[in-house]
């Protein structure tokens, strides 16, 4: 039998990790719905932002178009993640695999985390996959409001043009954050915000001082911002160790 001295130590320590995981855990900041100030996108509103649509399956091929290459300059983006062979990266809403597959080059003793809400998104992943021979690239299948990463499993995760049409970015960063790593890295890179000449519809932009502002939620360090892409911001958030 348990001694009640044994049975208060276990108490002290469970209420002690309960109270470390309170005090570390990000406060919500809530969701308005609005139809009075919807613009073009779904009415919802999150830390004074309002969240667009999603992009469709059935605009794959928009997603693979030749210029894309000169406009988000895919290979570049890559190679300043300076990722380790061995690394597992999280593609966050990966769409056709533009980014998986590069990263996948990157990492061969690792693993790409191919996520994505479309089961169609994924299947054109596996077909490319089998075309190619690639086999370090897993499909997950996340939902509105979650990644599907199990905790502690990733060191970094990219979503290129993906957060602004996020339905739920609070329990989506919130299920990445848990599935970093210490020391692990989120790159989130979105159309310049502040630059009205970049040619893209304002919903699906985002400044700077806006991502930032949404990562603190969870104690991300801002880490850097390359601003080498023509339209894009790369902003870094690392999780502290």
């Amino acid at each position: 039998m348990f001694s009640p001295r044994h049975l208060f130590a276990q108490f002290s320590l469970l209420t002690g990790l309960l109270l470390s995981i309170s005090a570390t855990a990000a406060e919500h900041p809530g969701y308005e719905i609005d139809p009075e100030r919807r613009t073009t996108g779904i009415g919802k509103f999150y830390m004074g932002r309002e969240i667009s649509f999603v992009m469709g399956h059935q605009a794959a091929a928009w997603l693979n178009r030749p210029g894309r290459i000169q406009e988000e300059m895919p290979d570049a983006v890559v190679e300043n993640m300076n990722l380790e062979p061995d690394e597992v990266v999280a593609d966050i809403g990966a769409g056709s695999g533009y980014f998986s597959f590069r990263i996948a080059r990157k990492v061969p003793e690792g693993r790409v985390m191919a996520v994505d809400i479309q089961p169609e998104m994924l299947q054109l992943i596996e077909q490319q996959m089998e075309a190619d021979g690639v086999t370090n690239i897993d499909r997950i299948l996340g939902e509105i409001d979650n990644p599907n990463l199990p905790p502690n499993s990733i060191d970094a995760a990219i979503m290129v043009d993906a957060y602004h049409e996020f339905s739920h970015p609070f329990e989506m960063i919130d299920g990445i954050h848990r599935a970093l790593r210490p020391g692990g890295r989120i790159f989130l890179l979105e159309y310049r915000g502040e630059d009205p000449s970049v040619p893209i519809r304002p919903l699906h932009k985002m400044t700077e001082e806006q991502v930032v502002k949404e990562m603190s939620v969870f104690g991300l360090e801002w880490t850097d911002t390359l601003d080498f892409l023509p339209w894009q911001h790369m902003m870094i958030f690392t999780k502290p160790e």
